[in-house]
């Protein structure tokens, strides 16, 4: 057997291995989504089979009942307030540690790594919270998304501005231009894909995430949309899966159309950022 004929056997068992983990993944959201359409017995069989009665109705009784413009809202907020610091300040952070080649430079990059494998620690967080007084609002969950995820963002901005030649800094500093002249008009136009890239996932990781909202929102008025997932499957999980699987619908529907519209953005950035760290 020619080398040519073995490369084309190999990618043959590559896309059919491809094709199987596809569908395994694809199978159970195509259930999710057929069966929000279903009545609550027709549901319960959890097969592909299409809906005898297309039931719209189910996602307005999801909205009514599980209060979803609320929860929408809230993570709305939490999210984009959350993502944009974050963005701000790991870019800022970044672009330091790219340029000045120094030990604390260094010992600041290996600290900012570390943020990356250390948990977080719930009640003395929950402590320092009250202590301080924002315990149980927007503002503590909006601080703990961003301390989290600053780390593994640095750490991606820090690869993609090294690629960045350092003379449109040099030259930017000729001409007058300040430290934060710089990075705002000559640096931070260059990190749009990496931006979008980071967006994403931040916006993906922020909007799924259950365990912060659950320990750090005591008020249900500000509860998220995934709390509010959480809540309502409480609620109709043993009996209403059609509407369950309305509400994860609905629930995951911005981050999915969110994705569709960034993807090739998302690709770029990442490969990008491979290549340039």
């Amino acid at each position: 057997m020619s080398c040519r004929t073995k490369r084309k056997w190999m990618q043959f068992c590559l896309e059919v291995v491809l094709l199987l983990m596809t569908l395994i993944i694809i199978m159970p959201l195509l259930i999710m989504l057929l069966g929000s359409f279903k009545n609550s017995t027709e549901v319960t069989a959890f097969d592909l089979s299409l809906p005898k009665q297309w039931l719209a109705e189910n996602y307005k009784t999801v909205f009514e009942d599980g209060k979803l413009l609320s929860a929408f809202k809230n993570s709305i907020l939490i999210t984009a307030v959350s993502t944009m610091i974050t963005i701000l300040t790991s870019s800022l952070a970044a672009f330091v540690l790219a340029r000045r080649i120094t030990r604390l430079s260094k010992i600041l990059y290996y600290f900012f790594f570390l943020g990356t494998i250390i948990p977080m620690q719930m009640m003395p967080t929950i402590r320092l919270f009250t202590v301080l007084n924002i315990y149980g609002g927007y503002t503590n969950v909006i601080i703990l998304y961003t301390a989290v995820n600053i780390p593994f963002s640095c750490f991606l901005y820090t690869g993609f501005i090294k690629g960045i030649p350092r003379s449109l800094d040099e030259s930017a500093f000729i001409e007058g231009a300040s430290t934060l002249k710089t990075f705002f008009y000559i640096i931070f136009p260059l990190l749009k894909s990496c931006n979008i890239t980071v967006l994403i996932l931040l916006f993906t990781g922020i909007w799924n995430e259950i365990n912060i909202p659950l320990y750090f929102l005591n008020n249900p008025a500000k509860r998220t949309l995934p709390l509010s997932v959480y809540q309502f499957f409480g609620m109709y999980g043993g009996s209403n899966w059609n509407l369950v699987f309305a509400d994860l619908v609905l629930a995951a529907l911005p981050v999915v159309v969110l994705f569709l519209f960034m993807q090739k953005q998302f690709i770029a950035g990442l490969t990008e950022g491979a290549v340039k760290s």
